[in-house]
């Protein structure tokens, strides 16, 4: 475990390298902001540059040291982190924030309020080390993962801006022991390995008038959806049917917030409803979004399967279930998020006879899931944000 001291009123971090993600965790709780550390310095290739109180000590410290990703709670004395939010991202626009929240109908509402403020993720926190323990490897394996993507976000946004307008690429470390800065060892630019591309294969458009429409996202969702969903339009005579990798509370939420900032008819979703036109449906944090086929027509169903792709819901069974119901009369969309959740689920809607759009990979806050989807050879488009709603809408009401 790192050595940390109390400077300033926050811990501090006994090491430094710039070959790895610097993170910076904001919460007025010392046991969580410990849990957090040890979860992200378990990984090599995270260093946890600042653990502090409050959203003020976070300004303070933006200013003097640039990190990659904030991990940033809402209700702190002081400086709450919605009021903070906009003052770090003014600091360092390229700083991905993460918030970090208990699972509240009032924390979901603010951090999807925290994301139309430049918060780009967010996360549902354990209340208490023993909360902590009994979800210990779900919230390790999200919040890694979610701290590398963005990290890997934050590198490609460009060389960090100090608050003098120096360009930096990285600060002296912080001595442990006491608040002389010195030197860091020589520095070393950040090299990720570089990835493997793969020239992107294209199918031709599957020749029909979809009887319905399914979109899958995860990290990143969210902002995609609105601006998807808006272009999308109300009107249109199909169901949308549409999973996003979300906690309890945050998807009712999200489903309110389309509703008001898209002009679109859009709630969570009811186990036994029956898919209706000009409607969107969001399936409901921790269960599944099942279609089946029943005498009133295609039906929702709600289960407690087990995770797929490490969540629930999640957009796999969703798309099959489609598949089955609508045979090829089924358009899939694929918007940014970790992992590869609706790779095997847009097989599934190929081989039926249907259409995949996949979001492309500059306007992907993690070009994950479109990525897979894209590099499977399952698309007949891969579009940037902006163009996908119109092009499902086109799609949608022409008539063949």
């Amino acid at each position: 475990m790192s050595s940390f001291s109390t400077t300033r009123g926050g811990d501090v971090p006994s090491n430094d390298s710039t070959d790895v993600y610097r993170v910076m965790i904001v919460d007025d709780s010392a046991v969580i902001r410990g849990a957090i550390a040890r979860v992200l310095e378990g990984d090599p290739s995270l260093r946890v540059a600042a653990s502090l109180c409050n959203g003020e000590m976070a300004i303070k410290s933006l200013q003097n040291e640039p990190v990659d990703v904030i991990v940033l709670d809402i209700e702190m004395p002081v400086m709450d982190g919605l009021t903070a939010l906009p003052k770090l991202k003014a600091i360092d626009g390229a700083v991905q924030v993460i918030m970090a929240s208990t699972l509240t109908q009032k924390n979901a509402e603010i951090s999807l309020r925290a994301m139309s403020l430049g918060a780009t993720d967010y996360i549902p926190k354990p209340s208490t080390s023993r909360e902590m323990a009994g979800t210990a490897d779900d919230f390790r394996r999200e919040l890694v993962g979610k701290v590398k993507a963005l990290g890997a976000l934050a590198r490609r946004s460009g060389v960090r801006v100090s608050t003098a307008h120096a360009r930096v690429p990285y600060p002296p470390s912080r001595d442990a022991t006491s608040t002389t800065m010195r030197p860091s060892a020589a520095p070393r630019p950040f090299t990720p390995a570089p990835a493997v591309k793969k020239e992107v294969v294209l199918r031709r458009e599957a020749l029909v008038h979809p009887d319905v429409i399914a979109i899958g996202s995860s990290t990143g969702g969210p902002q995609a959806l609105f601006r998807v969903v808006k272009d999308m339009g109300g009107d249109l005579a199909q169901p949308v049917v549409i999973t996003q990798h979300m906690p309890p509370s945050f998807t009712a939420i999200l489903a309110e917030h389309i509703s008001k900032q898209c002009q679109v008819n859009c709630a969570e979703a009811k186990d036994g409803e029956t898919l209706q036109a000009r409607r969107y449906y969001v399936a409901p944090g921790d269960f599944h979004m099942l279609i089946e086929n029943r005498a009133a027509g295609p039906t929702i169903r709600l289960t407690k399967d087990p995770q797929e792709n490490f969540c629930r819901p999640a957009v796999d069974p969703m798309l099959r279930t489609l598949a089955a119901a609508y045979g090829k009369r089924i358009l899939a969309v694929i918007l940014t998020g970790m992992g590869q959740d609706g790779t095997k689920g847009c097989d599934v809607v190929v081989k039926a006879g249907g259409s995949v759009i996949a979001q492309d990979e500059a306007s992907s806050v993690v070009w994950g899931m479109p990525g897979s989807v894209a590099n499977a050879g399952l698309c007949s488009a891969v579009l940037p944000v902006g163009e996908i709603g119109g092009l499902v809408r086109q799609t949608a009401m022409r008539r063949l």
